[in-house]
């Protein structure tokens, strides 16, 4: 397929969903040219990883061995760390994080934005720490980087080169939904118990609209248990949860 046609990824990416037909999900994950095989055993992995190679071949796509890693106990995907214990950010991408210089104007916040936004799920109150930060990309407003914004972009450096493992969430467990609200933004906190420990899951945050902000504290709760749930759907619909 040649580059550059803008509707090259999405022809690819659905081609490469019609021949994985049956294993997607199942077997595999699959982006564009990007496929990862998984199994709880070795043995599941073995037969996966055989399914796969025969819907290529039927298709008489070829695999490049140069570009295939088998067997691993983890792998880099889409710019994450995948492993049997979970997924958690790839080092290299937040490595860039960490590095990301002072920005000097509107453009160089939206491109540092843009880059943390990829991993929102991994910190919690993402929107309300980055309020400030939006703010200053606003076309009307005056570009102007003060002490709140520097302590807001410190903030987020930190929180993602701290981020933990999200869990893999379990379906013969329950979930526990945690909700919060504040004067300027909301958030959620998916997780399960484990050994008598919460683990995360995702996390969820939003910031509020301007009449959203004037709700009581029981208005704003209420519309954060509401946003937590639509957002972590396809987790709780027709499961028990508190």
């Amino acid at each position: 397929m040649p580059f550059g046609l803008c509707n090259a990824p999405a022809t690819f990416e659905k081609l490469m969903e019609l021949v994985l037909t049956g294993i997607i999900g199942d077997a595999c994950l699959v982006y564009l040219d990007d496929i990862i095989i998984v199994g709880h055993t070795f043995e599941e992995h073995l037969q996966n990883l055989e399914r796969m190679l025969m819907k290529i071949q039927s298709a008489i796509l070829k695999l490049s061995p140069m570009k295939c890693s088998l067997f691993k106990r983890q792998v880099r995907f889409l710019g994450y760390v995948v492993s049997e214990k979970g997924i958690r950010t790839d080092p290299e991408k937040i490595a860039a994080v960490k590095d990301w210089p002072v920005p000097k104007d509107k453009t160089q916040v939206r491109a540092f934005l843009g880059l943390c936004s990829y991993y929102r799920r991994f910190v919690k109150n993402f929107a309300e720490i980055t309020k400030i930060l939006h703010k200053l990309t606003e076309e009307k407003r005056h570009f102007c980087w003060d002490e709140s914004s520097d302590i807001a972009f410190q903030e987020l450096k930190n929180r993602l080169c701290k981020s933990h493992i999200l869990r893999y969430p379990d379906a013969g467990k329950e979930f526990i939904v945690d909700i919060d609200a504040s004067d300027i933004g909301l958030g959620g906190v998916l997780c399960q118990r484990n050994g008598g420990q919460e683990i995360v899951i995702a996390y969820f945050s939003k910031s509020l609209l301007k009449p959203e902000r004037n709700y009581c504290v029981t208005r704003r709760k209420l519309l954060a248990v509401v946003k937590s749930l639509q957002h972590f759907s396809r987790y709780l619909l027709g499961r028990k949860f508190h």
